[in-house]
C-alpha cells in the first residue's frame, strides 16, 4: 500500500482550519515531525508550538476564513508542491499561494514547508 501525499497535505491544510485548538494541536501532530519548520514571508516558525501560535493568531486575524487547496499534489524526490488560497468567512476568495513541502524521511509526515503568497510575477 502506497502513502497518498495528498491525503497528508489535506490533513494539514485541516489544521489551518480548526477552530478549537486542542483539536488543531491533535491534528498537527498527525502529520508534523517535532523540529518540523514553516516559513512564509511573515513567519518562520520551529515546531509544532511556534506553528501553533502563529496559525492561531493567523485565526484571530481572518475570523472563519478558511485554507483551501486549490490545485493537484504534486510529489517527486521527497518534495511535494500544492497551491492554495485562503477564502474568507463571507466567501471573498484571496490570491492564491504555493507551499513547497519537504517530507519526513519516513515520507509520511512533513518535515519543511516553505510559502509563498500570491501569484508568480513575469519578468
Amino acid at each position: 500500500m502506497s502513502f497518498d501525499v495528498t491525503s497528508l497535505i489535506d490533513r494539514y491544510c485541516a489544521v489551518w482550519n480548526e477552530p478549537d485548538a486542542v483539536r488543531r494541536k491533535a491534528l498537527l501532530e498527525g502529520v508534523w515531525t517535532e523540529r518540523a519548520t514553516y516559513t512564509d514571508p511573515r513567519a518562520d516558525t520551529v515546531g509544532a508550538d511556534e506553528l501553533l501560535a502563529h496559525i492561531a493568531k493567523i485565526r484571530a486575524s481572518r475570523p472563519g476564513a478558511k485554507i483551501v487547496r486549490t490545485t493537484a499534489v504534486d510529489l517527486h524526490h521527497g518534495v511535494a508542491r500544492f497551491g492554495w488560497r485562503v477564502v474568507e468567512a463571507d466567501g471573498t476568495p484571496l490570491p492564491e499561494g504555493i507551499d513547497f513541502v519537504e517530507l519526513a524521511p519516513d515520507g509520511e509526515r512533513i518535515e519543511r514547508i516553505i510559502g509563498f503568497f500570491g501569484p508568480m510575477m513575469p519578468i
